[in-house]
């Protein structure tokens, strides 16, 4: 069976995480809070509801995710996929299995949970966002003939082959390098909504 890791970026996700972390599936092994410099409970609450927590003191998307990824690449026994997600509940955690199944079962390398228009809640995406996924997806398409649709937070990957990526991005650029890299590296990818 596979290893799963999950990486959640925190900031001031007090309110929130103990019930992301409750939702997602027994079948991961270890769930990494990052706390990116919160003011709130966000590390009490991540710590009772049985998450490993970090704290990354520079703000930024990107910088908590290498955090998390610094933390795994320390460990003897290293998973096989590491999945992504928010910790404001804006994803539904218990969708992993549906996020991780196409990896497992297609040998998939990499998979983007989609906010699909008709799928997604009124006000759930600000219109700079709506502008922003599409402008991204749409130069991805242009250019390197992807198919793309989503820059969403709620994604899968092959431990081997984000390792592979070398990521870099400290900041919120850090799905689309992700994208990017992955096109440029020829990972399969899939997208699940």
């Amino acid at each position: 069976m596979a290893t799963i890791n999950v990486i959640i970026p925190a900031f001031n996700e007090a309110d929130s995480i103990a019930k992301v972390i409750a939702e997602i599936p027994a079948s991961v092994s270890e769930i990494i809070v990052v706390n990116n410099a919160s003011t709130d409970d966000t590390v009490a609450n991540a710590e009772n509801a049985g998450a490993t927590v970090l704290t990354e003191t520079q703000k930024g998307y990107g910088y908590a995710c290498l955090k998390g990824l610094d933390h795994i690449a320390l460990k003897t026994d290293k998973p096989d996929i590491v999945v992504f997600l928010d910790g404001d509940y804006s994803d539904y955690p218990e969708e992993l299995t549906k996020i991780v199944a196409p990896i497992l079962e297609d040998n998939i390398d990499f998979v983007i949970g989609t906010r699909t228009k008709k799928l997604r809640e009124n006000g759930s995406m600000t219109p700079q966002q709506v502008f922003g996924n599409w402008l991204a997806t749409s130069l991805m398409k242009l250019f390197f003939g992807a198919k793309f649709t989503d820059l969403g937070p709620f994604r899968a990957i092959k431990y081997d082959a984000l390792l592979a990526l070398e990521m870099e991005d400290k900041t919120y650029g850090w799905t689309v390098e992700m994208q990017l890299k992955a096109l440029k590296r020829k990972l399969r990818y899939t997208e699940v909504p």
